[in-house]
């Protein structure tokens, strides 16, 4: 059958839905991939439980789903699976009866079996994922992602405790997957034409703890450097507290390491992040930044803030601006504080209207566009190797090493400004751009 995959939430759900595509295809079915078209025999909806904002969309995507089945063919067929289900299960089969299949994040191996059902095993009736890991031998990945560029997930699950956050709740403990495992899916993913690999987990700097009893992050780094063939490795999500060192050494080491880390840092105020159970306070995080820019004075660094949590004073939110201003960092994002069921954060309620926190993201993120478009400003004149993403309008988008896809900043080839140029040709390659101006949030350039 053709089955339409739709992926809700961050790109550890992306990499579970081309997984399951994979495991699917493997089965003879017909993959798309957020397809708009009402073809589909099946559809998957892989949904994210982790904030308001994203069961909100969550849920918004079912319903449409569940109208556009009420007006199909009565054999089209609606799977909802993720961490949405994972959450509230009886509560949304209860309420959406029209759904043909609830499956968790531990059961993608009964979503396949449930559509092809054998005479061996008729109807699915135990979840396991040990054929996912023996399919990434056998079979290219399917890729949701551009050709170009693939996350590798190092671990699923996660040993922290932050107080906020529900992920430990919906995918358990951190479980690292074995390091050969990991190298032999890199360079499959580089042999089918993947120029960037973007290494994510819950936490990736928890790496190794379980399986190998420390740290193994910087090791990992190294092999895939040295082994993999990637033009381009990127580290996402990583903690703060116990960094190690020897991922440091690692990016600095590999010149096919970018120069970026990825490290949500959530506030700066110690009251809250003892709160928020984040293992590190105000002078450890200022101390860790600066070892990031004495380590790797080159790197992009990228956070993620949160306000409005329960006990954020107006003058806790005055220190996190002042931080910001002095931070400078390369890229950030700030998102409002949304309650959990079952957090160790819910008992604090919600005190702060939501207008109130919305107001703070914004007087946050205009101090960051701010530091953006001058840090943008430093780079007119400079030539940088980038990675040709797409054509958007009458532009070729690019990315330096210092921009992951789809959360910063890009870099725009004109096309009207080189008309002979086979743009479409270098989609997936790398160029080397000369930046002639500079936006907030984009650089403008020419061919070198």
């Amino acid at each position: 059958m053709t089955i339409n995959i739709i992926t809700l939430g961050c790109s550890k759900n992306t990499v579970d839905s081309e997984h399951l595509a994979t495991r699917l295809k493997a089965d003879g079915h017909t993959i798309l991939f957020d397809s708009p078209s009402t073809k589909a025999d099946t559809t998957i909806i892989n949904t994210c439980g982790f904030i308001g904002d994203a069961k909100e969309e969550s849920i918004g995507a079912i319903l449409q789903q569940i109208a556009a089945k009420t007006r199909g063919r009565k054999q089209r067929r609606l799977i909802v699976c993720g961490c949405l289900v994972e959450r509230y299960r009886d509560q949304l089969q209860h309420e959406m009866p029209e759904v043909d299949g609830w499956y968790g994040v531990h059961e993608w191996e009964l979503i396949a079996q449930s559509l092809t059902p054998t005479e061996e095993n008729p109807t699915p009736d135990a979840p396991t994922n040990s054929q996912l890991s023996t399919l990434n031998s056998q079979f290219p990945r399917i890729l949701s992602t551009p050709s170009h560029y693939a996350y590798l997930k190092i671990a699923e699950g996660c040993n922290r405790t932050c107080s906020y956050c529900a992920i430990p709740l919906i995918r358990g403990a951190h479980r690292s997957r074995p390091m050969d495992d990991l190298v032999a899916e890199a360079k499959a993913l580089v042999a089918q034409g993947v120029k960037e690999l973007i290494v994510i987990s819950q936490d990736t700097t928890y790496y190794g703890l379980d399986l190998y009893h420390r740290r193994m992050l910087g090791p990992l780094l190294d092999r895939l450097a040295t082994e993999s063939g990637a033009p381009w490795i990127r580290l996402h999500y990583t903690y703060p507290a116990s960094f190690p060192d020897d991922a440091l050494d690692a990016i600095a080491r590999h010149p096919n390491i970018c120069n970026y880390i990825d490290i949500p840092l959530q506030h700066i105020n110690s009251r809250l992040l003892a709160s928020m159970q984040r293992g590190i306070d105000r002078q450890g995080t200022l101390a860790l930044l600066r070892h990031f820019r004495t380590r790797l004075p080159d790197a992009a660094i990228r956070t993620t803030l949160i306000v409005g949590y329960p006990g954020e004073t107006e003058q806790d939110f005055n220190e996190l601006k002042a931080f910001v201003a002095e931070a400078r960092f390369d890229r950030m994002g700030c998102f409002a504080y949304s309650p959990e069921e079952g957090t160790p954060a819910e008992p604090l309620g919600d005190p702060i209207p939501q207008a109130e926190k919305e107001r703070r993201v914004a007087e946050l993120m205009a101090i960051q566009e701010q530091i953006s478009l001058e840090k943008n400003q430093t780079r007119i004149g400079r030539t940088y190797r980038c990675l040709a993403d797409r054509i958007e309008a009458d532009h070729l988008v690019c990315r330096t090493e210092y921009d992951s896809p789809e959360v910063d900043d890009e870099v725009l080839l004109p096309l009207d400004a080189h008309p002979h140029f086979d743009a479409a040709a270098a989609i997936g390659n790398f160029l080397d751009l000369r930046i002639t101006d500079a936006l907030e949030n984009d650089l403008l350039a020419t061919l070198a």
